[in-house]
């Protein structure tokens, strides 16, 4: 039996000619990458085994959740990470306001430190953005982190694999997070437990990056260890742009299935057919299509996060602010990606937009995403947001109430005052 495009990168980063679902390995990794809330005790348990970084080059710390620092714990918690950056001198350590600042699922592509081939992990559920780049990334815990912060391996089991297979094209305003929100609907919260999500087929053309990103951050969502795309032309150009002298040194690797490579589930998706979707309280597994519910009045709108704070994102969104206004009564928080996206925002003239449309725009951060800050929900309020995920108390008080969109259905609800999407606005 043949492999998958995981079991290819995970066999080569333990010195194998191959590997099988279920098999346990110990690999070599790329990257390790930690947030200012995982970082801190990933460190302690480092300095607990009495070991040094392996890398100082393969180490990447970010200070996103609560950042800018929401209270003390959160200052010192960044300071701590700080202070280990400098000492140890870590090549990708990321400071609020420096040009490549942001969220740490943003960053790690958008300033090319990510390749095809990869292996790396993240003490951050999300981390499985990355499988977007045909790496393969996954998320861990704290513990595992520190010891993979000294060790540069760490133990993984082979997960099974789910191929997605696309046809078609999206059809506009339908985007990526329709699609991560339409495939989760279909198949649930753990229709992908522990499973690779590889996607395939001619659709995948047909998608840029921004859309593939989307959809592999919330592919845990989904239960899945870790998504995979493949490493086509469309990728190859994004990872050229973003880091053109490794690619130049063609240091990076592309694997593809094998035409027998063993899926223990197979979906075949016409792109075509996809509708704006908008995922009800309180699971990202509770989709429906945008139009085929009640009216539904809301109280705040988050235009933003990991998984929707590119700059396509904030275009799409713009788009249906020009000239129109936040409805009366609804807070409409814009949060770009990263300080790179912010600074092209500004420059293309959408932070203008925004703030002439009656939303507030914030720095980089994670923030009200996990409830922590700018923008966290009372009891009883209901908002729409991009973000990637919706349980109960999640954005604040526990009878609030989240329904997870795509920018454009984010953008049209804030303007209308309830959940809509473009054709609402006509």
């Amino acid at each position: 039996m043949g492999m998958t495009m995981t079991q290819k990168i995970l066999a080569a980063h333990c010195g194998r000619d191959s590997v099988h679902a279920g098999e346990l390995i110990e690999a070599k990794l790329d990257l390790v990458m930690a947030n200012d809330v995982t970082g801190p005790p990933a460190i302690r348990t480092l300095e607990e085994i009495g070991a040094a970084p392996f890398d100082r080059d393969r180490i990447a710390l970010v200070p996103s959740h609560f950042a800018p620092n929401k209270d003390i714990k959160a200052a010192e918690n960044a300071r701590f990470m700080r202070e280990f950056a400098r000492k140890h001198e870590l090549k990708y350590y990321f400071e609020h306001g420096e040009e490549d600042f942001g969220i740490e699922h943003m960053i790690l592509p958008e300033n090319g430190i990510v390749f095809p081939g990869d292996v790396l992990i993240g003490a951050d559920s999300h981390t499985c953005t990355d499988g977007a780049l045909a790496a393969f990334a996954t998320g861990v815990g704290s513990t595992d982190l520190g010891c993979a912060m000294a060790t540069g391996e760490s133990w993984f089991k082979v997960p099974e694999a789910m191929e997605f297979h696309l046809t078609g094209a999206l059809q506009a305003p339908v985007s990526g997070k329709d699609l991560i929100l339409y495939i989760i609907a279909k198949i649930g919260v753990a229709g992908a437990l522990y499973r690779s999500m590889e996607f395939t087929g001619p659709g995948v053309a047909s998608l840029q990056m921004s859309d593939r990103l989307t959809i592999a951050n919330m592919a845990v969502e989904a239960g899945g260890k870790n998504a995979m795309f493949p490493a086509d032309d469309v990728l190859l150009e994004y990872i050229k742009v973003r880091n053109p002298e490794r690619f130049a040194r063609g240091d990076y690797k592309i694997y593809e299935a094998d035409p027998d490579a063993d899926y223990v589930e197979r979906l075949e998706i016409d792109l075509a057919t996809v509708p704006l979707m908008v995922a009800f309280p309180s699971l990202p597994s509770n989709g429906k299509a945008l139009g085929t519910f009640p009216e539904t009045p809301i109280d705040q709108v988050v235009i933003g996060s990991c998984t929707n704070g590119r700059i396509e994102d904030m275009r799409v969104a713009a788009e249906y602010f020009k000239d129109r206004h936040v409805a009366k009564g609804v807070r409409c928080i814009v949060i770009p990606g990263s300080q790179k996206v912010f600074r092209q925002a500004l420059e293309e003239g959408l932070v203008h937009t925004f703030i002439y449309a009656g939303c507030v725009v914030s720095p980089p951060t994670c923030g009200p995403c996990l409830g922590g800050h700018m923008g966290v929900l009372a009891n009883h309020e209901v908002c729409v947001s991009t973000t990637n995920r919706n349980f109960v108390g999640r954005m604040g008080h526990p009878g609030a109430q989240v329904y997870l969109a795509s920018p454009a259905t984010a953008a049209c609800s804030a303007v209308k005052g309830f959940i809509a999407g473009p054709a609402d606005l006509e």
